[in-house]
């Protein structure tokens, strides 16, 4: 989510709920068969992490008064949780008004601080506005915010919808921003991404992208607005000349003015943000781009700097850094440092919640690195950060709700579709039994190794096996086979013991003995095709299984994910048939053409619900553009990166360059351009051809 999480479909991701850490090679079919399992993170002594529900693409979470946990799915579904039991059916189900692909969809909930008496909760989510789910173009999908009325039966009621934010074009599928939080002035805060590429210019992404600049148009911002979805007379730019409403439902005012809604800008992607329930202060997770990841104060009129400056430093560098007109945030991290590249959600510790060391803490997750840090206050002022928790699947939201008497931090775990329950205790929490099964015939294969103990330093020792058929066992390890007398259905159950001799309570499934796995295989494209940007690739597949014979393209399902360096995004998906269509995407930078491509997956499920899958890559059409001047020895600018010439640079073919040929000193001698050897001007956009080719600046003495 570098450009989330955050990245969705996100996976759809937002999975999928397919893990956006899992390798992304083909390789054998998966688990037939899951439970509900722990994943194996870490986490500080005393305390626990527990599942208390499964949602596919969590991507926010909120409470109402009562107690009532509402979660998000970026497919287009609210969630209820009440009472610890996830209701049957969505409080609202977008699908078909919504675009979900790659980082949109629905993406936060917040709930009014007058629901008490009006029942009112607030949606950001990514509207069909044109019937075009696409990029770019003035028919592109638009954010925007809704606001409902949750009834006791915990359905929104359909006529209560009203848009109050509305037209915030999502032309391309990442930096969408889109987490909402109300302040103790009751008044509604909005976080908005800088779009990805600037708005009509598709060429002009990442560094390039001016978007958070502009105080014309709402990207790069944190908006604020009433409850009604009008503009408070405090908002900074209110008094500015010319200033306007940039994001009425009725259509955006005309003029060029700043937007009133704009509560503070220069963000690139403010994708989680979170209020300080003990003072109100707000802190601001933007997710960086190639260097750092920051952590930002809200202020009123506060410009962060984007995309001149990427969390201390001005953007692209690592070391030039230190005072600048802009603001600072109140703590950074490289990417080089700690291995991680995404900043997520974040949340305040209470006072008073968890033992007093952690007053005045705060806690944010990264979705590259899967951790969780704490941040501590210092006597200097500033913040020390250490790690809280780590092995953390694809964690995309924090937030501390009821919990027993108290409260309990939860985060939404985005990879494995899972809402989280973090929770200190001095006692010993049992263990959690868990187990996935794979039958070949009546030799079944059953794994309990996603069975864990929340407790920190506390781990699974035994696995004990009934199988359902007069026989049990119990063994060291967590994987074993048994053949099963016959062909049918067996109750097996399992129960696991940590070293402390606590044993878990069972976990059961039905066993299906004689049965085999679906296959699936991916039939097309070649795996030696290689695709240039905006191409249409369409990615074939077909599934059959020994018991149900050839499956309907509705068994398969499919998931289009974008890698990136370590870790991957959403792109597009979930969607079911013997097919899927994806348009190329460029890379983010020129940077990203060595790490990036396409990662398909196509997951069949036979009449038992037994899942294989086939994974392929989906590869680019790496070109290499190469750069000289003549008289030789010149420089030249590249997406505004200064190239020493000569210079050999990896793109995608496709791909728009942008290049520029400044008068300069060559040779101890003053030159000025004359021309480029493929006849642009002095700056013009290069479209990267299908092979190796040369650009030669052309200068004169002066």
């Amino acid at each position: 989510m570098r450009h989330w999480l955050l990245s969705f479909a996100a996976v759809a991701a937002l999975v999928l709920p397919t893990s956006l850490a899992a390798a992304a090679a083909p390789g054998p079919a998966g688990p037939s068969i899951r439970g509900l399992a722990l994943p194996a993170a870490a986490v500080p002594a005393g305390f626990a992490d527990t599942v208390v529900a499964r949602i596919a693409t969590p991507t926010g979470m909120a409470w109402t008064p009562d107690g009532r946990m509402l979660v998000t799915q970026d497919g287009g579904q609210l969630r209820v949780v009440r009472n610890g039991q996830l209701q049957a059916n969505p409080a609202i189900d977008l699908t078909g008004r919504i675009c979900p692909e790659g980082e949109r969809g629905l993406l936060s909930v917040a709930v009014d601080p007058n629901f008490a008496r009006n029942q009112f909760v607030y949606l950001f989510w990514t509207h069909d506005a044109s019937n075009y789910c696409g990029v770019d173009g003035p028919n592109a999908p638009e954010n925007r915010v809704t606001r409902h009325v949750l009834r006791s039966d915990d359905t929104l009621a359909p006529a209560s919808e009203k848009v109050l934010v509305d037209h915030m074009s999502a032309q391309r599928r990442n930096h969408n921003g889109g987490d909402l939080h109300f302040g103790a002035n009751k008044l509604l805060y909005v976080s908005v991404g800088d779009g990805g590429c600037v708005i009509d210019d598709a060429t002009r992404c990442g560094a390039l992208n001016t978007n958070s600049r502009r105080l014309d148009i709402p990207h790069g911002k944190i908006l604020r607005v009433t409850r009604a979805g009008q503009v408070p007379s405090t908002n900074p730019y209110v008094d500015a000349p010319g200033a306007r409403r940039c994001t009425l439902p009725a259509g955006v005012d005309t003029g060029s003015g700043p937007c009133t809604e704009t509560f503070a800008s220069g963000l690139r992607n403010p994708f989680r943000f979170a209020q300080d329930p003990d003072s109100n202060r707000f802190f601001v997770n933007d997710v960086g781009q190639s260097d750092w990841e920051e952590i930002d104060r809200l202020r009123s009129g506060a410009d962060y700097g984007w995309n001149r400056r990427e969390g201390p430093c001005v953007t692209g560098s690592t070391t030039n850094c230190g005072a600048s007109a802009y603001d600072d945030p109140v703590h950074a991290y490289s990417h080089a440092e700690t291995g991680c590249g995404s900043v997520t959600g974040g949340a305040f510790v209470p006072d008073g919640v968890w033992p007093a060391d952690y007053d005045g803490d705060y806690l944010f997750a990264d979705y590259v690195c899967g951790k969780i840090f704490r941040l501590s206050p210092t006597a200097a002022g500033g913040f020390s950060r250490t790690e809280f928790m780590t092995g953390v699947s694809v964690p995309v939201h924090l937030a501390f709700g009821p919990h027993e008497d108290g409260q309990a931090m939860y985060y939404l775990d985005y990879g494995g579709g899972a809402v989280h329950r973090v929770s200190h205790s001095d006692g010993n929490t049992p263990p959690v039994a868990s187990f996935w099964q794979r039958p070949d015939g009546r030799t079944v294969t059953l794994d309990g190794s996603d069975s864990s103990d929340p407790d920190s330093g506390d781990t699974v020792t035994s696995w004990r096996w009934d199988f359902g058929d007069g026989t049990t066992t119990s063994s060291t390890t967590p994987r074993i086979q048994h053949t099963y007398p016959a062909d049918r259905d067996y109750r097996t159950t399992l129960r696991v013991v940590d070293r402390n001799g606590v044993v878990s309570d069972p976990f059961s499934m039905d066993v299906f003995a004689g049965e085999h796995p679906p296959a699936v295989n991916i039939t097309a494209p070649d795996r030696t095709a290689r695709f240039a940007v905006g191409q249409s690739v369409t990615v074939t597949a077909e599934a059959s299984d020994p018991e149900d014979g050839a499956l309907p393209p509705s068994a398969i399902e499919w998931t289009v994910r974008l890698r990136h360096g370590g870790h991957f995004h959403p792109w597009d998906g979930p969607q079911s048939g013997s097919s899927i269509t994806v348009d190329y995407p460029a890379p983010e930078d020129l940077e990203a053409t060595e790490n990036s491509h396409l990662v398909a997956t196509a997951v069949a499920t036979d009449s038992r619900g037994l899942t294989s899958r086939s994974v392929q890559k989906l590869l680019p059409r790496r070109v290499t553009l190469d750069f000289e001047t003549a008289p030789a020895g010149g420089r030249v600018l590249v997406n505004d990166a200064v190239q020493r010439t000569p210079a050999s640079l990896v793109s995608w073919a496709g791909y728009s360059v942008q290049v520029k040929a400044p008068d300069q000193w060559i040779g101890g001698v003053p030159h000025e351009f004359t021309s480029w050897s493929d006849g642009g001007n002095r700056w013009h956009w290069i479209i990267t051809p299908g092979r190796t080719t040369t650009y030669t600046a052309q200068f004169v003495p002066k």
